[in-house]
């Protein structure tokens, strides 16, 4: 007789309670996404190394006043998204939302402005923003960043710009382009910024509250809203870049020839601000054209001549870059792109019996020591099963380790193509592998 209904409900509650589920917004990486993280990562490595970039790690949290200062109260991550709160010595922390603000601070704090110049870096890590989760946008999400700081050329806007784009082309990604714009300086700027005010102003009634809201705070953030009414007002708005100084315009005429010479795809984008309140002159996205949400930013930055100034530092010139992981390998997963199979293991080590077992963890370590690439089934004890997973991994050797070849000293090859096998000293086992590999 089965349990009364009741019984079997309080049974499933009491299962229900024990299970604690993550953080909403903060997702597992499972192994069956390994490949694309690594795919993603090799990549941005191998550029990163060719264009002389240098890894660089700051801490998860900082102090709130350094976003506050570098990114701008105003901001939207300043002011709605940050994860922030007071530890018990009464500082005031925050889960950094972002890589430049910190990045610039170690590079002040370390002295780095007396290294040769510019100073070239790159990052990957979880970074943490308190918004509506939802597919490609976590609360906790990873980007790739790169950052040259210490120079003005127009050459490393381009740079920066080009090797996100290379990136994203080797992955296989297609439809993207890029967005550029410039947003001026502190010379040009409040000018434009004026002059864009004196516009909205007999349409400020029309434009959505938000827009309202950053009229008085950061009226450049208004030429960035996605509602519909406000974008059709901002498709007569006077472009920035026709209020640019002789400094600002010709620096951007440049970066656009070296994209030319380089044969990027891009699109003048006259709305694109950005939504940091650190950035000056050249900003950019790299968007990937998606059949359901039209337009996904893949990666996205700029130049920030100000910031190191404005952390304390001395007046250093600065751009940088940031792909969002997370975004890319969804993109990724929706073109159907085959990621490149891993190396399979060449060798499968098999052990009969306790003894065997004890001695083949040393003999594997051996293996691997030397380079070969060896996989072991500890946890199988039957050489018929052991002999099973070898087919099916398709490994090109097997070697056999049992209580009588570790008497004598000896071990089993066994080649899994022809089926031949032989018995050799168990000393002489790394430099046969190693032949048999090469002329396999």
């Amino acid at each position: 007789m089965g349990r009364p209904k009741k019984i079997k409900q309080e049974v499933k509650q009491k299962i229900k309670q024990k299970l604690i589920l993550p953080v909403r917004g903060m997702e597992d990486i499972l192994s069956q996404d390994e490949k694309y993280w690594d795919y993603l990562l090799f990549f941005s490595e191998k550029y990163a190394r060719a264009f002389g970039f240098k890894k660089i790690e700051t801490p998860v949290l900082e102090r709130t006043e350094l976003f506050v200062r570098g990114i701008g109260v105003n901001s939207d991550i300043v002011s709605k998204e940050m994860f922030s709160f007071q530890d018990r010595g009464g500082d005031n922390l925050t889960l950094r939302p972002e890589w430049t603000a910190g990045i610039i601070r170690a590079y002040i704090q370390h002295g780095m402005l007396n290294l040769p110049q510019p100073v070239k870096v790159y990052s990957f890590g979880p970074l943490f923003r308190h918004e509506r989760p939802q597919a490609g946008r976590w609360r906790q999400f990873h980007q790739v960043n790169f950052e040259v700081i210490g120079n003005r050329q127009p050459v490393i806007d381009a740079q920066i710009v080009s090797c996100a784009w290379k990136i994203l082309q080797k992955l296989g990604l297609k439809n993207i382009e890029v967005q550029i714009n410039s947003i001026g300086c502190g010379i040009c700027r409040p000018a434009y910024v004026q002059v864009f005010l004196d516009f909205l102003a007999k349409r400020r009634l029309r434009l959505c509250d938000d827009c309202k809201k950053r009229l008085k705070k950061n009226p450049l953030r208004v030429l960035d809203c996605k509602r519909e009414k406000c974008q059709i007002i901002l498709s007569e708005a006077p472009q920035i870049i026709d209020h640019l100084c002789d400094n600002c315009h010709q620096h951007f005429k440049q970066v656009l020839e070296y994209l030319d010479e380089v044969e990027i795809v891009y699109n003048l984008n006259p709305k694109l601000v950005r939504g940091l309140d650190y950035y000056t002159k050249t900003v950019f996205e790299i968007w990937q054209k998606d059949d359901i949400k039209g337009k996904v930013a893949l990666g996205s930055g700029g130049r920030y001549d100000d910031l190191v100034e404005l952390l304390g530092g001395k007046k250093t010139y600065a751009c940088g870059i940031a792909l969002g992981v997370e975004r890319i390998i969804e993109q990724i997963k929706k073109q159907n792109i085959l990621m490149p199979e891993k190396r399979k293991a060449d060798v499968l080590f098999i052990q009969l019996g306790e003894l065997a077992k004890k001695k083949a963890l040393k003999h594997i370590y051996d293996l691997i020591e030397n380079d070969i690439n060896v996989c072991e089934i500890f946890h199988k004890d039957s050489i018929k099963t052991q002999l099973g997973i070898a087919n099916s991994l398709k490994v090109k050797f097997v070697v056999i380790l049992g209580q009588k070849e570790v008497l004598d000293g000896t071990i089993l090859i066994r080649d899994m193509t022809t089926g031949v096998q032989e018995i050799i000293n168990i000393e002489k086992l790394i430099p046969e592998l190693k032949k048999r590999l090469n002329h396999s």
